[in-house]
């Protein structure tokens, strides 16, 4: 039986302690080295830039993709919403691989497959090809993020892990700065197409860099096999999950749902060498932790679709005119993980409930704004509190499981926050009509009502976890 979880939280003001008694210490792993270190740093945080741009300037060049292509709205919200969760399904496994088979294995991996997925969204002939080929790109973010955390996680001494996390999500972030602008201007000067192309270089110079990181392992799964029984109902249930919402009269896709899912309970229950230690779910700062993160990371992907949209359809603005404007809330949104590295373990879970509820307000302002300046204000506004709040989220959950099951944890994490952030996409009417479609306005409304409804429930959870173990 694999060791309990620690579950406990700071409470505000009290110092660092160590590890429960209960709980074994880590085994000592040698250090990597500052040069190492800064390899690692720098692959993950070019890695996660790559996934970030494809991103940010996707959104605003949707509409024309559409055109170009001649596909249909709703085939077209499938090349967002069918990358999130392509990812989000396949995060588990990544994380997972990583811990078995070696964190810098995978991350070569994951941005080897992105890379070439983004080659083959470049030379896409049609929506349905472009789809797959977001389907091959989403199978390397989902490599790249949870097993770069993991990296880091192992790669850095526990005092200085949380910054390091922060550095790397902050020199992504420029990627949201600089990818609604570079993604507009490539657009109106060569083609869609050109926003692929860009990564692909990037994608093969993080895999050059990572290639020098050390290499880091769970030791307790040595000679293990994967999990696969585990592995294949973690990645369909949400697959399964997708289609139901995007047929709602299909109960048939919602038993399928649900029956993937027993079957993953039951399948780790049984299994020696589980995918995903169902401990994992007892331990109570991490589950809060998740579910924040997914929180505020669906309303992070609905605030960058339907800004741009606004800009866009409301205001008659061209895709680089748009990416001008929307410059002030991505740069915003940039400064979220370097903020949230900085907030200490003690502050981290009130600081995080209190900017849920401030991006909730925010939210909202934008949902009511009728002119530009008001949306920009209330845009920037949310985008500063999403930022701080995914970084936080992103970190604490790695500071409250043992570093050797950092890739299994950043894992379920990505893929709840990957998975909701596509399904959230659905539900507020972003894959109903498709962007670029006269019909469409997805709303804000969902996504702050969660944000406001989180923060409470967010600041309960975890004081009640920090004097009693998960």
């Amino acid at each position: 039986m694999s060791r309990p979880l620690p579950g406990r939280w700071p409470r505000p003001g009290s110092r660092p302690t160590s590890p429960p008694t209960s709980e074994p210490a880590s085994p000592p792993t040698s250090d990597p080295g500052p040069p190492s270190r800064a390899a690692a740093l720098f692959a993950v945080a070019l890695g996660a830039f790559c996934v970030q741009l494809d991103s940010f300037a996707l959104n605003l060049t949707l509409p024309v993709v559409r055109s170009a292509l001649h596909g249909s709205p709703a085939a077209t919200a499938w090349v967002v919403s069918g990358y999130l969760l392509a990812a989000g399904s396949l995060m588990p496994v990544a994380g997972r691989l990583g811990d078995l088979y070696g964190r810098r294995r995978m991350l070569v991996l994951g941005l080897a497959l992105f890379g070439g997925g983004s080659a083959l969204c470049a030379l896409a002939p049609s929506v349905p090809l472009l789809v797959v080929a977001r389907v091959v790109q989403g199978a390397g973010g989902a490599l790249i993020m949870p097993v770069g955390l993991a990296l880091l996680t192992n790669a850095y001494p526990p005092q200085r892990r949380r910054r390091a996390i922060g550095r790397a999500l902050g020199l992504a972030g420029l990627a949201t700065v600089g990818g609604p602008f570079l993604g507009g201007a490539l657009v109106e000067a060569l083609s869609w197409r050109a926003v692929f192309w860009f990564t692909v270089p990037l994608a093969t110079a993080a895999a050059l860099c990572a290639r020098r990181a050390a290499e880091s392992r769970d030791p307790a799964a040595a000679g293990r096999p994967l999990d696969a029984t585990g592995a294949a109902t973690a990645t369909a249930a949400p697959a399964c999950l997708a289609l139901w919402l995007q047929h709602p009269a299909s109960w048939g896709w919602a038993a399928g749902t649900l029956l993937l899912c027993t079957a993953f309970v039951r399948a780790e229950r049984r299994s020696p060498a589980p995918l995903v230690d169902l401990a994992l779910f007892r331990n109570r700062p991490f589950v809060a932790l998740t579910a924040a993160g997914a929180t505020a990371n669906s309303a992070t992907v609905a605030l960058l679709y339907v800004v741009p949209l606004t800009l866009q359809q409301a205001q008659g603005r061209s895709v680089l005119g748009a990416a001008v404007v929307f410059l002030v809330p991505a740069a915003a949104l940039a400064v979220g993980g370097p903020l949230a590295g900085r907030v200490g373990a003690a502050a981290a879970a009130p600081v995080l409930a209190l900017c849920l509820a401030a991006a909730a307000f925010a939210l909202v302002a934008a949902e009511r704004a009728t002119g530009t300046p008001a949306l920009l204000v209330s845009a920037t506004g949310a985008s500063v509190a999403l930022g701080v709040a995914g970084g936080l989220a992103l970190t604490g959950t790695q500071a409250v499981v043992r570093p050797e099951r950092a890739g299994e944890a950043s894992g379920v994490t990505k893929s709840v926050m990957t998975v909701t952030a596509g399904v959230g996409l659905t539900l507020d009417g972003g894959g109903a009509a498709g962007p670029g479609s006269p019909g469409a306005h997805p709303s804000l409304l969902l996504p702050a009502a969660l944000c406001l409804v989180a923060a409470p429930v967010l600041a309960v959870a975890l004081r009640g976890a920090g004097s009693h173990p998960a």
